[in-house]
């Protein structure tokens, strides 16, 4: 079968091509902006990749055009396809179709963390020999790719996003999953752009809850109050919680420090983990794999043996080089919480050194402004805040004036650059976080950097 996949280059459905083109499909896909690295990617698994969606790609006569869901109507291609009545599906569609039908598929739901906790999990279940497939939306270091298929009759782990499914369905991606195992990590308002308010999404999770079988499972943050809304409108399997402050019966629970804790159910030890990772977050993700994996027969010392070996995901306070004894890490930090949270991760590595966090607002969410009052919040860890204003429709300087003279605002990211290198001194550790390339930062501070010092040449991470 030949598809034709639009939108290619996004997370999701880049990670869809790589699984059909591994099934044996012949794959050919176009995007608005075709780059690196998901356009490396795909080409290395010869995806022929082009740009843009003019209506002449109709002439490429494929099977099945598989459509993403950034892909709007008036779009000349779309338009074609629809007058022409060429047959087409979503990208969420043709995956539980043609990949999830007949497995035990655990998906993994939340606002934030559903990259690392998927990551995590696929990674136990193939250090257990079970030989999962995998959909995650960033690339797990462990594997080296975002997506595999797996053994046929092998769960299947799959990063479950809330965002709609396509412009003709508006339901949420996670819908057509079906899982038997379902993580629900988190949930804050986000998605400014199709839900109004976080009532929206709690009705989108419980649609999700629906889904879930009743010998399935639930892992459920017992920390958050969103999610207890959710399961207050009705559950109908079983439910192991996680996380909670207070000892419950049968709850997974996290004590000690940040590399080694012990995994606790019932006020008794029955696992420790011993890792690389930083911060309560890693902990809480970790208990929330722990949990889902043991649905499908992996004991709990298994997954904490597992874990011990677990690099984490690209993009996770990835440290992309040092110049002129300066840092430069990158992260997909992009919702103030995910941002408070990265900060404080990094302030637990790093001490008393002074971080400077670079940002830009690209989601949607943050572009229309729903979050603004929030970053400060989210920047407290950080002892100066540099802020791409590029595009916005609302004044940031504003936003951050509780900063003070911490903040600091530019609208190209080579001012960015340059005022981030005019503050910067040696010792110091560049957080820049963005769920984009943001505009290849990163490389152009350590090449400012090492030449505002040239006796000390750029290093760059492995």
């Amino acid at each position: 079968m030949h598809l034709h996949i639009l939108g290619i280059c996004g997370t999701f459905m880049g990670g869809l091509a790589a699984l059909a083109r591994e099934a044996g499909h012949r794959v050919t896909g176009c995007d608005a902006n075709v780059y690196p690295p998901m356009s490396d990617q795909l080409a290395a698994l010869g995806i022929e990749l082009i740009e843009g969606y003019d209506a002449g790609q109709l002439e490429l006569a494929p099977d099945l055009f598989v459509v993403g869901n950034a892909i709007t109507r008036g779009i000349p291609l779309i338009e074609a396809i629809l007058d022409a009545g060429r047959p087409y599906t979503s990208g969420p569609q043709w995956l539980a179709e043609h990949v999830l039908a007949g497995r035990h598929v655990l998906a993994v739901a939340g606002t934030h963390g559903k990259t690392g906790t998927t990551s995590m999990l696929a990674w136990i279940l193939d250090a257990a020999g079970r030989a999962p497939g995998f959909l995650v939306g960033g690339v797990p270091l462990d594997f080296g790719v975002s997506a595999r298929l797996g053994e046929p009759s092998a769960p299947f782990v799959i990063e479950a996003d809330e965002y709609d499914t396509a412009f003709f369905d508006k339901r949420s991606k996670f819908i057509h999953y079906r899982p038997r195992t379902a993580i629900l990590n988190n949930l804050e308002f986000d998605h400014a752009d199709i839900f109004d308010d976080l009532a929206a999404i709690e009705r989108q999770f419980h649609h999700l809850v629906r889904t879930v079988p009743g010998n399935g499972r639930l892992v459920v943050n017992a920390r958050d109050e969103a999610l207890q809304r959710v399961l207050a409108m009705g559950c109908w399997s079983e439910v192991q919680r996680f996380g909670g402050k207070k000892e419950e019966p049968g709850m997974l629970r996290a004590r000690g420090e940040p590399h080694t804790f012990d995994v606790l159910r019932g006020g008794l030890r029955i696992a420790r983990v011993e890792w690389s990772l930083l911060g309560e977050h890693n902990q809480m993700n970790a208990l929330a794999a722990i949990g889902a994996a043991e649905h499908v027969g992996v004991a709990a010392e298994v997954s904490a043996r597992a874990l011990g070996r677990f690099h984490n995901v690209r993009r996770r306070l990835e440290l992309r080089g040092e110049a002129a004894g300066v840092a430069v890490y990158d992260d997909f930090a992009h919702h103030p919480t995910a941002m408070r949270t990265t900060l404080d991760g990094l302030r637990r590595k790093v001490g008393a050194a002074r971080i400077l966090a670079a940002f830009e607002p690209r989601s949607n969410t943050m572009k229309l402004g729903a979050m603004k009052a929030q970053l400060p919040w989210a920047l407290e860890e950080a002892d100066l805040a540099f802020c791409h204003s590029g595009g916005l429709g609302w004044n940031a300087a504003e936003a951050l004036r509780p900063l003070g003279a911490r903040a600091f605002v530019a609208p190209t990211i080579d001012e960015l650059v340059s005022q981030i290198v005019a503050a910067a001194r040696p010792g110091d550790h560049v957080l820049c976080m963005s769920n984009g390339s943001f505009g290849g930062v990163h490389a152009k501070l350590l090449a400012a950097l090492a030449a505002s010092r040239p006796a000390s040449p750029a290093r760059t991470a492995a």
